[in-house]
């Protein structure tokens, strides 16, 4: 049965601070709503994974969705009602047997939660993740504390949701206003709602200390890998000489297929070795055509996609240039300027450094120039 997760991130999320929506706030280096898509996108049984978004957040939603293979995202309604609404209607046209409709500020939904959900949705129409009330309940007014209420029956209510399609939409045309999730909107349209085991981890970020405790949870939970990087081109002449994508003034250029840029070849390899992912030869052999002339920086943001589906992110880089020629010093800052913008790294989080070898081998010839670069990530452990 084909499964469309359908993540509402519409919202102005404005308790939680900053000054950005809470969905594109950066947790562990990547925006809260990239986790979530991640998670979906790696899932075996999601097929396609679609974004509700607000009017004006298509710069911040491309950001947190560079890289990952996603329908086009559709812009929601005033409420949450009308986002999920809005992107089940998108969905109509070509209508998926499941959809998963999940909270963009949940970054921490698992693959056993989504599972579990999915189970449940093949004898069930709508299914809740749900977890136990464990507190004492009051009522109060004001500073009153008043009776007490039985928590005997009550549940704490999570996404992903899951329901057949077909029966949501239609539950969510005839809907009023007013619901607080898709659950309710089922239960209000006469269809039966369960529940299955939700995750006491799978919390919903909301206020500013939310997003304090999730960056603690992730820096425990991460691991750090260095890759390196090594690369040598030939000095010819006719050629642009590039290095680390900035065009340097000389008569001699490197040689290569591409732009023949020694640095960001370097750096390709660099970062695909910190996870296991082969080197770029494997990825653009220099038999392929397409890639003639090439700017290297698309190597770069390669490697980079990878590493996001990974859940790997880039914390630092640090490049040496061995070349008797042309002097590097004139240019450094230009080249840390540009790594850290391809990387999306601070520039205090990019070295550069440039040496000669005195006059021996082929680089003190002149013959040519070799890049090393080593890269750090931290892959952060995914659920």
């Amino acid at each position: 049965m084909r499964c469309v997760a359908l993540v509402v991130a519409a919202g102005q999320g404005i308790r939680a601070g900053g000054e950005v929506p809470k969905q594109y706030r950066p947790l562990g280096g990547r925006p809260v709503l990239r986790h979530s898509l991640v998670t979906f996108t790696r899932h075996p049984r999601v097929d396609a994974v679609r974004v509700v978004v607000a009017e004006g957040h298509g710069p911040l939603y491309a950001q947190a969705a560079r890289g990952l293979d996603l329908l086009e995202p559709v812009v929601g309604g005033p409420s949450r009602q009308a986002s999920v609404r809005l992107g089940l209607e998108s969905l109509a046209g070509d209508p998926p047997d499941l959809v998963l409709i999940h909270d963009g500020a949940r970054p921490f939904a698992s693959r056993r939660l989504i599972d579990r959900v999915l189970a449940a949705l093949e004898r069930h129409p709508a299914v809740l993740p749900a977890l136990p009330v464990v507190d004492s309940l009051r009522r109060t007014r004001g500073e009153r504390v008043l009776e007490d209420v039985d928590r005997a029956d009550l549940v704490r209510v999570q996404t992903p949701q899951g329901f057949v399609f077909g029966a949501i939409l239609d539950a969510h045309r005839r809907a009023p206003a007013g619901f607080a999730d898709d659950g309710a909107v089922a239960d209000w349209a006469g269809l039966p709602v369960v529940h299955v085991p939700g995750e006491e981890g799978n919390v919903k970020l909301t206020l500013p200390e939310d997003l304090e405790a999730a960056e603690l949870r992730l820096a425990r939970a991460a691991r750090r890998r260095t890759g390196q990087g090594i690369d040598v081109h030939r000095l010819v002449p006719g050629r642009r000489l590039v290095l680390a994508g900035v065009e340097i003034p000389s008569e001699l250029g490197l040689e290569g297929h591409s732009d023949a840029d020694v640095v960001l070849h370097a750096l390709t390899d660099a970062l695909l070795g910190t996870i296991g992912a082969g080197d770029i030869g494997s990825h653009f052999p220099p038999t392929d055509a397409r890639w003639r002339d090439a700017p290297s920086s698309l190597f770069v943001r390669h490697a980079l996609g990878l590493l996001a589906e990974r859940g790997a992110v880039v914390e630092h880089v640090d490049v040496t240039i061995l070349a008797e020629r042309p002097r590097i010093a004139p240019h450094r800052a230009a080249m840390r300027a540009t790594l850290a913008e391809l990387l999306g790294l601070a520039e205090e989080a990019v070295g550069v450094k440039a040496t000669t070898t005195e006059g021996l081998g082929f680089t003190g010839r002149g013959e040519g120039i070799l890049a090393s670069v080593l890269a750090t990530c931290r892959l952060e452990a995914m659920p």
